[in-house]
């Protein structure tokens, strides 16, 4: 409970704006919660891989390692990665569940989905350009509609945080903007083709959008960011339609200032809404709004405006193909990521644990989980 407290206290440091320099205790700390975070990230690494080989070399990949051992069928649950087909007019509980395959008949203009969860997050199994074909169709489509692209943070709080449930069950599109989910992805029957990250795809969609003529409102971010995010994309997309462009105030809107903001997004007639509001806040803004404003897609795309803007500068691809994007973030800016990457790779290491359970169990070896 060492972690929670350091954490509690990190965060406790974040929130104290006109404090100069951190006193020594405070560096301490948030030292040492950086450290544990690298361990534990590391050591889930380490789990992961470990994982991974238990399952090429189970009974039921190599039935010759254990002759006599009885034949038994893994439960679903088990797996934790499944495929499901569903069209863009599934329910809710259809898009949400994670016991059961559904295939429904796709809409006139948007094709089917095929879906594969992974720690109870269903994902839709497409490579980034696919992920762009499928924005132009719900687009094409025109009813009001939101896609979610979910790292291992967005994980643990669809986990740890049940009004997240909705959210996600709502969402017309979910993409893999994590590595460790797309790994975690092939031990089960299906992997995810790739990680879609949401600071590439808005790239190919500043493109699609300057073919198409297709308006994007840009909404979020600091001061200025938001601009210089459209103005960038305009430089590199000629023809590209800025619908609007807006940094609204870090507080709750006032009643009339929300129903301003609604009829600037209304009569823009964009056809994009980019939301650079943080995580959880973003997804939870659009689910809350997206109806009203009709514009027919909403993404949050977070640090996406600042990597564009050049107030924030990615990792390096050789961070990204080994999936420590974190940990080069986490150095840029230790005061307030510390704390949430020690909880991510806390949250890692215990879905791993239960994953290793859940695979023993379904070797017949004993009941070594009660999920």
């Amino acid at each position: 409970m060492e972690v929670h407290g350091y954490a509690a206290e990190a965060f406790g440091l974040l929130h104290h704006p006109s404090q100069t320099e951190l006193s020594e205790m405070g560096r301490v700390r948030v030292a040492s919660l950086a450290r544990l975070s690298v361990s534990t990230s590391l050591f889930a690494d380490v789990t992961f891989k470990a994982v991974v080989a238990a399952t090429l070399f189970s009974p039921q990949r190599n039935p010759s390692r254990m002759s006599n051992a009885p034949e038994t069928t893994p439960d679903a649950s088990i797996a934790s990665s499944f495929v499901v087909t569903t069209g863009a007019a599934a329910t809710d509980s259809a898009r949400g569940s994670a016991s059961q395959q559904a295939s429904t008949e796709p809409s006139a203009s948007v094709p089917s989905r095929r879906m594969i969860d992974v720690w109870d997050v269903p994902f839709d199994a497409v490579t980034l350009v696919e992920a762009v074909d499928r924005i132009e169709s719900l687009i094409d489509r025109g009813t009001p509609s939101y896609v979610i692209t979910a790292n291992l943070n967005y994980v643990m709080l669809h986990h740890r945080q049940q009004e997240m449930r909705p959210i996600t069950q709502g969402a017309d599109l979910i993409l893999a903007d994590g590595q460790p989910i797309v790994w975690r992805s092939k031990l089960g029957g299906t992997a995810l083709p790739e990680r879609v990250a949401g600071s590439e795809m808005i790239y190919h969609l500043a493109e699609r959008a300057s073919q198409n003529g297709w308006g994007i409102y840009f909404l979020g971010g600091e001061p200025g960011v938001a601009e210089a995010c459209a103005d960038k994309l305009v430089d590199l997309y000629p023809g590209l339609k800025v619908a609007g462009v807006e940094s609204p105030p870090f507080r709750k809107l006032t009643a009339e200032e929300q129903a301003d903001q609604d009829r600037r997004i209304r009569e823009s007639d964009a056809k994009l809404l980019l939301v650079a509001f943080g995580q959880p806040k973003g997804e939870r803004w659009i689910h809350e709004h997206y109806e009203r404003l009709a514009v027919p897609v909403s993404i949050q795309l977070g640090a996406s405006f600042d990597f564009i803007a050049g107030t924030a500068t990615r990792a390096p691809q050789i961070y990204q193909k080994l999936g420590l994007e974190w940990a080069y973030r986490m150095m840029s800016d230790p005061r307030r990521l510390v704390p949430r990457y020690a909880a991510n790779a806390w949250f890692l290491l215990g879905a791993l644990v239960e994953d290793w359970k859940r695979k023993v169990t379904s070797w017949g070896m004993g009941k070594w989980t009660t999920r």
